[in-house]
């Protein structure tokens, strides 16, 4: 396939997608309410928010599988309603769920996508062996997916995403289900990939996973972004560090709670045998240290410590990510 020369395209600067006031309903509801961001080329946006607060509905509008009601989108600088094609030839896209067919092997399966994005057999087979090599997969390139581990899979559906070499690539929430160490092993490969040049649009709720992989982060809710920074950035808005402290010995836990609120000035939370209080004032770090000592607490835990983004994402959003509920409306897309 052959996309068009670039002076055929609208001037980008330094942006691989861009925004524009992007609306989408849904009958009554209104999935997008006007949705501006861009994404410099050769960086991870990370688009965080809770379920069905518009991540998923974005990515199919920039994918081309929905029309926006209003606004406007560019990938690559090319129109995603005027120019679809273009845009089709230019972006991969690994969605929350496997979508490779599990009777089929890996090779097979990369196979059969590159002959349906035109390739010839030869060129077909052997970027199917590049990626499964590429991927760690080559030992089970003729097994039948179905015998994957999760882990396997989540790296051959990227390794499919790839297979048209986009320079763009879509990652709607890849490493759901995911245990530790696949994740971990996930996360190299999307780095191996933005070194290479590729721009990532990545959508999660795991909000260590934005605070590793993203450059810069855009956080939506009701459709519309409440937030834009790099991960620092918005750590250093709470205007607060956090401050743990957890007793050796648990009968203590109200007296740590007593003395750790009055000397910070708020209510602190209580998970476990931990205290938790939000600290403008370094100070207060020595004076809880004094206190309890004079009070005979020892401690197994005292650090001060910033803001993370989880603390970000619930101040922003009333919520942690974890517990927001799944919006009808998303799951009911198209």
């Amino acid at each position: 396939m052959t996309t068009a020369p670039v002076d055929e395209r609208e001037p980008t600067m330094n942006h691989a997608i861009r925004t524009e006031g992007l609306v989408k309903r849904f009958g009554t509801t209104t999935a997008l309410d006007g949705v501006n961001f861009a994404v410099e080329t050769g960086t991870v946006l990370g688009l965080l928010g809770p379920n069905g607060a518009g991540k998923t509905t974005v990515v199919r509008v920039l994918s081309t599988l929905l029309r926006p009601d209003a606004g406007c989108a560019t990938v690559g600088g090319y129109d995603v309603v005027r120019d679809a094609h273009r845009v089709r030839q230019l972006i991969g896209l690994t969605g929350q769920y496997a979508a490779t067919d599990e009777s089929l092997t890996g090779l097979e399966n990369l196979l059969l996508i590159g002959r349906l994005l035109g390739t010839s057999r030869a060129r077909a087979r052997s970027r199917a062996h590049q990626l499964l090599t590429q991927f760690g997969l080559s030992d089970a390139a003729d097994r039948p997916t179905k015998t994957y581990s999760g882990g396997m899979r989540r790296r051959l559906d990227l390794a499919a995403s790839l297979v048209g070499h986009p320079s763009m690539l879509y990652l709607d929430e890849p490493t759901t289900g995911l245990d530790p160490r696949a994740r971990t092993e996930l996360w190299a490969l999307i780095r191996e990939l933005v070194a290479g040049g590729v721009t990532v649009l990545l959508t999660t709720q795991y909000l260590d996973e934005a605070d590793a992989l993203a450059d810069d982060i855009v956080v939506i809710d009701h459709g519309r972004v409440i937030a834009t920074g790099t991960p620092d950035e918005l750590k250093a808005r709470l205007g607060s560090r956090r401050l743990v402290v957890r007793p050796e010995d648990e009968s203590q836990l109200p007296l740590v709670t007593s003395v750790v609120g009055d000397l910070a000035g708020h209510t602190p939370d209580v998970d476990g045998q931990r205290v938790t209080v939000p600290v403008t004032d370094p100070a207060v770090l020595p004076a809880v240290v004094r206190r309890l000592d004079d009070s005979g607490v020892e401690v197994t835990e005292l650090v001060l410590r910033s803001s993370s983004l989880d603390e970000v994402f619930l101040s922003l959003t009333g919520r942690p990510a974890e517990d927001a509920e799944r919006s009808a409306s998303e799951e009911m897309l198209p």
